[in-house]
């Protein structure tokens, strides 16, 4: 996708030309699977409008993608993580042990995740009780807790399919998986009375750490090769579904909306994932995206700034700009991340 329209303002933002003294003069960008299709329209964008090379932009998950932008400050480290899960304290400490200290925060704005199963398959209406019984590797079997028996989904719910039991999901270093036990695997075995059980038996010297514990716990999967996990991006979780028409993927709702020729969406709780039940909050499984800057970089790497202003202007990611066309759902907030990116306000509140 390419811009054909402009403001005037938008063009304003920066366009000067790329000659600031550096030994690198494209900014890099890695991270979360979820945001890449997103920084790739604004970095292509960027390049054809700006007189500044076209951001290079890379996949490769949140925790990965933040990994590599906490190793340092430098030309030979990261300028942006792309994040579908805001950035963890110990990711901000491991970041100021290497010099990063001044770090900008920017939401872009929300997604949603979605439960998609092939065009031509089953379809379901799923509750996070029912992922949980499906993939929790111990559930209660006659009040007790117990291995996972489950192998089709009408051992999980009678109302489903006599399938086997197929799940493609995020691996460990995407943020989408760690939205998907909380807000789904946890939130299921809560439901089922699992995670009272497991407090009872969880050990820790406080409340606190017997909770953490027992949390642990209810999000521990199955690796009886039910429950898959996939590293790569969307594509493979995809490439998997065709394979084996009775799978079931785990997706950000931008992936599904740009291939409902091949994908059909479950619904959540009785809500049909969209735009608009995001944006609303009725949907129960969705998080905001994010973006994070070396500010240490600004000034140093040509274009950093004006990239991560473009990013965020009202042309781009408002809602009715090029990324609510894939799927992003605007930011109701987006004038205060607009100003807070241009006073270069970084966390912790100082700038």
């Amino acid at each position: 996708m390419s811009f054909v329209k402009l403001t005037a303002s938008t063009l304003a933002i920066a366009a000067v030309s790329a000659t600031t003294a550096a030994a690198r003069d494209q900014v890099q960008v890695a991270g979360s699977s979820t945001v890449l299709p997103y920084a790739s329209i604004v970095a292509e964008a960027f390049g054809e409008n700006f007189d500044f090379p076209t951001p290079v932009v890379e996949s490769g998950g949140s925790s990965a993608g933040l990994k590599r932008f906490c190793e340092g400050v430098g030309e030979n480290t990261i300028d942006v993580a792309n994040a579908s899960r805001a950035i963890k304290d110990k990711e901000i400490k491991a970041c100021a042990e290497n010099g990063v200290t001044d770090i900008i925060e920017v939401r872009i704005g929300y997604d949603g995740i979605v439960f998609a199963s092939d065009i031509g398959g089953n379809s379901f209406e799923f509750t996070p009780t029912d992922w949980f019984l499906a993939l929790s590797d111990n559930v209660l079997v006659d009040g007790k807790l117990a291995a996972n028996p489950n192998k089709t989904w009408a051992d999980v719910n009678p109302a489903f399919p006599a399938i086997d039991i197929q799940a493609f999901i995020p691996g460990t270093k995407h943020g989408t998986r760690e939205v998907f036990e909380d807000k789904v695997i946890l939130a299921g075995c809560e439901a089922t009375g699992a995670m009272d059980a497991l407090l009872a038996t969880a050990e820790g010297d406080s409340d606190k750490a017997k909770h953490k514990a027992a949390e642990k716990a209810c999000i521990s999967l199955r690796t009886d090769g039910v429950s898959v996990d996939i590293d790569g991006d969307y594509t493979e979780t995809l490439a998997r579904i065709e394979s084996n028409k009775d799978g079931l993927g785990v997706f950000g709702l931008s992936f599904y909306e740009n291939n409902t020729d091949k994908l059909q969406v479950a619904t959540m709780s009785g809500i049909v994932p969209s735009t608009e039940s995001i944006a609303t909050g009725e949907y129960p499984v969705s998080r905001p995206l994010f973006f994070y800057v070396k500010k240490a970089h600004i000034g140093v790497i040509p274009g950093l700034k004006e990239y991560a202003e473009f990013f965020i202007a009202d042309e781009v990611a408002g809602s009715e700009g090029p990324l609510a066309e894939y799927g992003l759902v605007a930011d109701p907030e987006l004038v205060k991340t607009q100003e807070a990116v241009s006073a270069e306000a970084v966390l912790g509140g100082n700038s």
